[in-house]
């Protein structure tokens, strides 16, 4: 490029998408990782390729025997036509790998247990409040977009109710819609969730900027009207002003420092009050046949009247509302 030519070698200039796919590239760990950097980059490159080719975009070959392409066809032209075939392959492999990421999604959809999906912007600390909450070893270092794949760990709430939570990739200021479109199975792990907890690093000078990437990207993705908890991380690293200033302006948020878990049974007890926020009062005959039925009321709902009769369990109790239809058919008055 002209700057390049201006500075001089060894100097290499690329621009914000290109470096933000060069992170990605040596953070991408898994095969559908790989796979979706591989894509946003050949996407990235195919409009860009007149200006690598320049010197060989007048360079016609004509066709012949024994010539190198078809009739007419530069070298642009070849280098643009294989890297919209590997586009392909690219979108077949990805599609396989969505399948079987859609039917772990499915059955994480049909279980009863509470879903929330951790969304940020990069460096906000997701892993850290993952590995705190569930006490799991995530990746958590401090560097852009150290987390690119999804990971999912159990929780258990107050009161014996399981919890999914799921970490994802960090968003950032105007995130290029390339990557939007080929994290789209990754990211599709917020759309499956019952909460979603927006982290915000309360340290950072920027963190209203911050709130805005991230509602900016769920509303790309079509979770923007998805139930939200905003968690302002760091906080350990605030003094008692800021602290007081962030209550006021965001009575709502909770407070929390994962590093050394400062707010951790507040941010507990708000999702376990989310959870409970659509639950269903019900009672009902549950035959002892269905133990399963009877095991899942137990572990997932809160009991406030238990009766064993002579076919089987008579139940009162606050249901998530997954769970409710399951037991119409045996409800009583």
């Amino acid at each position: 490029s002209y700057l390049e030519k201006a500075v001089g070698e060894p100097v290499k200039i690329i621009d914000r998408t290109a470096l933000i796919l060069d992170i990605f590239g040596l953070h991408a760990q898994t095969r559908e990782g790989r796979l979706q950097v591989q894509l946003a980059q050949l996407q990235y490159l195919l409009p860009r390729l007149r200006g690598m080719w320049s010197h060989l975009a007048k360079e016609q070959t004509r066709g012949g025997i024994g010539s190198r392409f078809g009739q007419g066809e530069s070298q642009l032209e070849v280098d643009r036509r294989l890297i919209r075939n590997k586009i392909a392959a690219l979108r077949r492999e990805i599609k396989q790998v969505e399948q079987r990421r859609d039917v772990q999604s499915k059955s994480r959809i049909e279980s009863p247990a509470f879903r929330v999906a951790l969304a940020g912007y990069t460096n906000a600390g997701k892993s850290t409040l993952l590995n705190r909450l569930t006490g799991s070893t995530v990746l958590s270092q401090d560097k852009l977009f150290a987390t690119l794949d999804p990971t999912t760990r159990s929780y258990r709430l107050p009161g014996g109710r399981g919890m999914t939570i799921t970490d994802t990739v960090g968003f950032i200021q105007k995130l290029p819609h390339g990557l939007v479109d080929a994290f789209k199975s990754t990211l599709s792990e917020v759309l499956g969730a019952d909460l979603i907890l927006k982290v915000v690093d309360a340290s950072d000078e920027d963190y209203e900027r911050q709130l805005e990437a991230v509602d900016r990207v769920l509303d790309e993705i079509g979770a923007g009207e998805r139930l939200t908890l905003t968690v302002f991380n760091k906080i350990d690293l605030l003094n008692s002003v800021d602290r007081l200033s962030f209550r006021r302006r965001y009575p709502e948020a909770v407070l929390f420092s994962a590093q050394t878990g400062e707010g951790l049974d507040d941010l507990v007890d708000r999702i376990a009050r989310e959870a409970a926020a659509t639950d269903v009062l019900l009672s009902a005959d549950i035959p002892y046949r269905e133990g399963a039925l009877i095991t899942v009321v137990h572990e997932q709902g809160t009991l406030l009247h238990e009766e064993y009769l002579e076919d089987g369990v008579r139940i009162v109790a606050k249901l998530p509302a997954r769970i409710a239809p399951r037991l119409e058919r045996y409800r009583t008055e």
